[in-house]
Order: structure tokens, then sequence, then C-alpha cells
């Protein structure tokens, strides 16, 4: 189903701003019948807006696998940031731009062979996306059509609902331990809070991947669908988020995730400097090494 069908308004106008900075505001154009907007985004995020439904989608494209680098963190954030303080806007649909993958996760080249003042600041981009995206008073809806491991589970799960294309090759989980990497305590604390404290357990020790039936049964996606309904399905889901007053439900959703987001907020400066500190030792260095080498041996 077209966007405009599934939200019963006129088509949104699409911009793309190739080039543009990280940090450039979004502009914003008003139409002749003053419901419609343009957003002008970062060159690795496109979105297209309807403020007359309230509703963007953002679509994620970082080629070819949407890997979170330091500045594709902070272009996702800018874009969140400023659908936050238009009010036309009261939910986002959260989906992938490049076929096949919503996204493989953190960068590892961050993570490999840099500086202990680059880990640092690659971490604390990675924790300020948790952090808004965990927090954000709009709905939140994940339309995921494609492979999504690590980081990017960890992004579907800040979401309010999630949606899973019908594909087995779609998989989705917390996989860091296949990489010789352990889970901060707030990715296993999000996970934790979606699909309970066992599963929670079994999935980060084996860093588990689950395919579509496996992610539905143990409640990782909400719903799964055919591949050309994921991102209608997410509207409708996003629909009926936005019939509860926004206040209502936005306390709400505050109430539920305020300890889990006060205890990184107390504990930001440690996670980095454990963060930093694990990363920097050499076995983790020479395991990320081997799996960078083998994965440019598979492009090969």
């Amino acid at each position: 189903m077209a966007l405009a069908a599934a939200l019963r308004v006129p088509a949104r106008v699409l911009l793309r701003a190739g080039g543009q900075l990280p940090g450039a505001a979004l502009g914003r154009t008003e139409q002749a019948d003053g419901r419609r907007a343009a957003l002008r985004e970062p060159s690795r995020v496109l979105v297209v807006a309807d403020a007359g439904a309230g509703v963007a989608v953002m679509k994620l494209k970082n080629p070819p696998v949407n890997t979170l680098s330091l500045e594709f963190l902070t272009e996702l954030v800018i874009c969140l940031e400023k659908l936050e303080s238009d009010r036309s806007f009261r939910g986002v649909v959260l989906t992938s731009d490049c076929p096949g993958v919503f996204s493989a996760g953190l960068d590892l080249t961050e993570m490999c062979g840099r500086s202990p003042a680059h880990y640092a600041e690659f971490w604390k981009a990675v924790q300020e996306l948790w952090l808004r995206f965990y927090q954000s008073n709009l709905v939140l809806v994940s339309a995921i059509n494609g492979a999504c491991p690590a980081g990017g589970c960890l992004m579907t799960l800040t979401c309010d609902y999630r949606v899973l294309a019908d594909n087995p090759r779609y998989c989705i989980g917390l996989n860091e331990t296949q990489l010789g990497i352990v889970a901060p305590f707030w990715f296993k604390d999000t996970l934790e809070n979606v699909i309970g404290h066992r599963a929670a357990e079994r999935a980060l020790q084996l860093g588990l991947l689950f395919p579509p039936a496996e992610a539905l049964q143990v409640g990782i996606v909400d719903q799964v669908v055919p591949e050309e309904q994921v991102q209608s399905t997410a509207l409708s889901a996003i629909a009926q988020w936005m019939t509860t007053p926004d206040h209502a439900r936005q306390l709400t959703k505050a109430m539920m995730r305020k300890a889990t987001a006060s205890r990184l907020i107390t504990q930001r400066d440690a996670d980095v400097q454990n963060f930093v500190s694990f990363i920097s030792k050499d076995s983790i260095q020479k395991s990320l090494q081997l799996y960078l080498e083998r994965l440019k041996e598979k492009k090969r």
C-alpha cells in the first residue's frame, strides 16, 4: 500500500539533500493546503513527512548495509530532534532504504585500530542515539524490511512497536557475543524489558539471531507480515497508537522507561570508560580485525 493511501492524505514531497553537513537544519517548506511539509534531511537519512497526518517515515540510507558510523548516528539523532521540535508530528516510522537490510549494526571500523579518544566519542554517540530514541515523546514504530542484527536490533528495541518482514533471511537479535564483544548493561536491559529475563539471558549468551517466526514467538517483534506489507502495517499500527491522547501516552511511556533510562544516565561516563577499556584490549582488537578481514574476503 502506498504511503499516501495508507494515511488517506495527499502524497508527501521528498527532498534529498546530498552532501549536507551533519548538524545542518532540516528546512520545512509549507505547501498550498497548509498541511503538507517537505523536510530537508542529511544525506544518510531520507524523511518522507506529512504534517497533516502527523507522521514521518525515516528511511535509513547508508549503503550498502546501514552500518551505524559516528556520522550516521549523529544524523539520525538530528532528524529525530527536528521532528520532535515540530508539533505537526506525533509519530515516526523507522525503516530502511537499503534492500535486504535494516541495519547491520554498529560500524566495526569505528571500534578497530582507532585511538581511545575516538572510541569514547563513538560510544557517546551510541549512547545519545539510544537515549533520544528510547525517551522520545513521539510514537516510534519500526518497519523492519531487512536483516537486523546487533546495533540495528537495539535501535528497533527503542521503538514502541516492531513489524518484521516474513523473510527467513531477515533475522533480528543482539549477537555481540558471536563477535567476541559483550553487550553493555543497557543493551541487556532494553532486550530484557521486551522479551523477559530468561529469554534475554539465553539470547545474549548465545548471540542468537531470530528468524521471523521465532522472533514473533519470543516477542522481540510484535508482528510478522509479508514483505510488501511491512510499511503499510507499520503505518496502521502507528495510527492506532495515535488514537491515545498524547499527554497520557507520553507520561505512561516515560513512567515505564524511566528506570532503564536513568540507569544509563547516572552511569554514562563510567559506561564510556568501560567501553574504551574493553575495546582497547589487544585480544578484542585482534578479534575485530579477524572479523573485518573475513568480511573483506567475502566481498571479493
